[in-house]
């Protein structure tokens, strides 16, 4: 375990203490043509090791779709990973090694309560893959996202000028302690490059939401339905889950959902349709951003334990059908 107190060392120095528990991750996602053409597209993140079990924390948008991931360390050694617990509303993932070598050292955790504006941090990832890179700045804003329904923030984020590019996503944010208060999420950007306005999960509500919780990775990648594409699609409500693509092997693999294969624009941003539809989720009906949160309160609180599975009511090809999506014990 990485010393908690560094005082009085100079950032090379924590640096070099820190950056063999920094990961690169490699991912291969499977991309489906209109004509049926498929190909697999590569893209890399970054992350951090936190236990000797070989878990490890990034960005939930690095490693959501793929099929493939593999992590590498600074000695250039590599291993398969797979994921355990993932949170889109915050971008943050739990990943575990299938198997590890557990001579890297893991990564302390700080507590980003304590962090104010104006601290110094830094980030270490693989920008433009260029790997282990380091970047310095300090802390410009923490904002909590609250959710309409009062008494539940989803996701919490530090603002910060210090650089991020593509290939830091995921990665750690460091105190100047050496212990991570942040993964790194995401920009604001005019320029398509860093402008100055950067993002990371603060690493309390990581924990609450990947580490001590029960929450499971499906391996859906889907989008809100809501009341004008619920009619042009005929789904018999007025909203639901649009699946547009499963994970191969995945939970929702292994119970056959189905998710698109016809491209089409609304409101400038493409989606799949085609796929299945999840018209509710343990009884819930999914018709709002606000069901959603219902659904998440009712599975996720601290005394559930009905995380194992989930009943599904779909719609498919316009018929209405229930199908369970089960968890594994890993």
């Amino acid at each position: 375990m990485i010393p908690s107190t560094l005082c009085g060392q100079s950032l090379s120095d924590i640096y070099k203490k820190v950056s063999p528990g920094v990961v690169i991750i490699e991912t291969e996602e499977k991309i489906v043509a209109p004509d049926g053409h498929t190909s697999y597209l590569g893209s890399q993140g970054s992350g951090v090791l936190i236990s000797d079990q070989g878990e490890i924390l990034t960005a939930a948008h690095v490693v959501n779709n793929a099929e493939k991931i593999t992590v590498t360390f600074k000695d250039g050694r590599s291993f398969p990973a797979n994921v355990v617990r993932l949170a889109i509303v915050a971008d943050v993932a739990l990943i575990k090694l299938v198997y590890f070598s557990n001579d890297y050292p893991t990564i302390k955790l700080g507590d980003s309560d304590s962090v104010d504006v104006g601290d110094d941090v830094f980030i270490i990832g693989a920008p433009f893959g260029i790997e282990y890179s380091l970047s310095k700045g300090i802390i410009s804003r923490k904002s909590v996202e609250q959710s309409k329904m009062a008494g539940f923030s989803f996701a919490e984020f530090f603002q910060t000028d210090a650089a991020i590019n593509q290939g830091n996503s995921g990665g750690p944010m460091f105190n100047m302690q050496g212990e991570v208060i942040g993964i790194v999420s995401h920009i604001v950007s005019e320029s398509g490059g860093f402008d100055g306005i950067g993002f990371a999960a603060t690493i309390n509500k990581t924990k609450e939401l990947v580490i001590d919780s029960d929450r499971k990775w499906t391996g859906i990648n889907g989008v809100l339905v809501d009341r004008e594409l619920a009619k042009l699609l005929n789904v018999p409500q007025s909203g639901g889950l649009l699946i547009e693509s499963v994970v191969v092997l995945s939970p929702a693999f292994m119970a056959d959902l189905r998710g698109g294969d016809v491209p089409v624009y609304i409101n400038g941003k493409e989606i799949s349709i085609g796929g299945d539809i999840i018209l509710e989720i343990n009884d819930i009906p999914i018709i709002s951003e606000e069901s959603i949160i219902r659904l998440m309160k009712s599975i996720y609180r601290t005394d559930s334990k009905e995380t194992d599975s989930f009943k599904l009511k779909i719609l498919r090809s316009g018929q209405i059908k229930e199908v369970m999506l089960k968890f594994s014990d890993d």
